[in-house]
């Protein structure tokens, strides 16, 4: 599990494919490597990757197609900052949201705006997923824990304040990139069943003289 707070923006240092999928060389912090092991899960751009190997500071992880056709991933270039998290640990302090690194869908950028007076995001989503996101409500976005400011027609905007641009990847995307997208496990569960509820209902109604 995760708490949505980026703890450290790290270089990618190298993307190599393989038959079934990609494998990725981070750099890491000392503070990151504390106690990292083989197996051990880390929020990569918000998507939850296991390390295949430890090279002192450089540290691989291996994402299968699967992950990388629901991700942002599969468009990682070599160069690039990712956003890191390492997984929460018992008892600590939850900045954000509880997050798993299960990310739902990607987004389209439709505005990325940075201005002295304020920056915010917006971005489209996919009409199934865009039912579980509310005004007020929690979203992961890039493995980055976020209030939604405004939802409109599977349309979301969220404001970006200073701390969260630096430290974070927001500032360097672009309109028509991906975003990575983990909605609300809990806001998703009430959605499905209100919905089923309602779904029942009206077709109990239905066989009634």
């Amino acid at each position: 599990m995760y708490t949505g707070i980026v703890q450290a923006v790290r270089p990618l240092l190298d993307v190599t494919t393989y038959p079934g999928h990609n494998q990725f060389t981070i750099d890491l912090t000392p503070e990151l490597l504390d106690e990292l092991k083989i197996g051990a899960s880390v929020s990569v751009e918000g998507t939850c990757l296991s390390v295949t190997e430890i090279h002192g500071t450089q540290v691989r992880f291996d994402a299968m197609n699967a992950t990388l056709e629901r991700t942002n991933l599969r468009n990682f270039k070599a160069g690039q900052g990712v956003n890191i998290e390492r997984s929460a640990k018992m008892n600590a302090e939850v900045g954000g949201h509880l997050m798993a690194g299960h990310i739902a869908t990607t987004a389209e950028i439709v505005q990325l705006s940075i201005k002295e007076t304020g920056a915010f995001i917006t971005f489209r989503m996919p009409p199934e997923w865009g039912k579980y996101v509310f005004p007020r409500g929690f979203i992961g976005v890039n493995g980055c824990s976020l209030t939604v400011a405004d939802v409109d027609d599977n349309v979301i905007t969220i404001n970006l304040i200073p701390e969260t641009l630096r430290q974070t990847t927001f500032a360097r995307y672009k309109a028509g990139e991906l975003l990575n997208i983990e909605v609300d496990h809990q806001t998703m569960v009430l959605v499905d069943v209100v919905e089923r509820t309602i779904k029942g209902t009206l077709a109990r109604e239905k066989l009634l003289p």
